[in-house]
């Protein structure tokens, strides 16, 4: 709706994680160049964790979209599965023919001869598993036996493990320990810095044909403080923001008009008797 009123070709601060939109932040680049390292090894685990909404999707998607052309990628995104169903949905993933799939040990022995196969022909696989820490002991007890299948030099399977922080304290289980010996890089993404917000906001704006800052600096400290930095807050906040100022007809977006977003997304009081509703801005143009 705004995209018109600031001259904008597309969504600056849509939350869906678009590579052609990432801000290079140095903790970004650092979390890039680790999982590259990794992948670059002989197999085993590559992990990567991050608060809620710090952009590990967006990582992982930027890894993932400079891959060669002879790896095989299965991406599993529903890790809430058993063993059974983990098996399953890796097959599948990997496109592996089956006439029974619920049997253990056919679908081991199938995704077993995948890999020999792909390796014989010179082709590499790859596992991403993203909200990892929702795998309980024997799912990733399972994962960790994937990576037993193996040549004299080589693993044939190569696993990204992407989750939040708890992904970290179930690796500390004893339980798991083989698994976690197993993890050859491993990066722990941490949110922006005030600095970086900034440079964030205005690479965003500028990647989608923004000519000026649309913030000025007390907003840019505004988002910073309610965002604390992360990455997916920032764009509710400033989404909502760019909102409120092509409501009220301005043509840049102050500290009150963060205020006001945040009120909206988070829910925090605002103490003031002009306050802005999204809401409230359509009800009154249906009016």
């Amino acid at each position: 709706m705004y995209l018109e009123y600031f001259q904008l070709n597309e969504e600056p601060f849509n939350i869906a994680p678009n590579p052609n939109l990432m801000y290079p932040s140095q903790r970004h680049q650092e979390a890039i160049a680790y999982l590259q390292y990794g992948l670059r090894g002989n197999g085993g685990f590559v992990m990567l964790t991050g608060e809620v909404g710090t952009g590990k999707t967006m990582v992982s998607r930027a890894v993932l979209a400079d891959l060669p052309d002879d790896l095989h990628v299965a991406y599993v995104l529903n890790p809430t599965l058993n063993r059974i169903q983990l098996l399953q949905t890796v097959c599948e993933a990997f496109q592996i023919k089956l006439d029974e799939t619920s049997d253990h040990k056919k679908l081991s022995d199938a995704l077993q001869s995948f890999l020999v196969t792909s390796h014989e022909k010179g082709e590499s696989c790859l596992l991403v598993v993203d909200e990892a820490q929702l795998l309980d002991f024997e799912a990733l007890e399972q994962l960790r036996l994937f990576t037993n299948i193996e040549t004299n030099d080589k693993k044939l399977l190569q696993i990204i493990l992407i989750g939040q922080p708890e992904l970290q304290e179930k690796l500390m289980k004893r339980e798991l320990r083989q698994l976690a010996q197993r993890i050859t890089a491993r990066y722990h993404l941490l949110p922006l810095t005030e600095q970086e917000t900034l440079e964030y906001i205005n690479h965003r704006l500028q990647s989608v044909g923004s000519v000026r800052p649309l913030f000025d600096k007390k907003a840019i400290k505004a988002l910073f403080k309610y965002s604390k930095g992360t990455p997916r807050l920032i764009n509710l906040l400033a989404d909502r923001a760019l909102m409120g100022a092509y409501a009220q007809g301005k043509f840049f977006v102050d500290k009150n008009l963060v205020k006001f977003a945040s009120s909206e997304i988070l829910g925090i009081a605002i103490e003031t008797r002009t306050r802005w509703s999204f809401l409230s801005f359509f009800k009154g143009n249906k009016a």
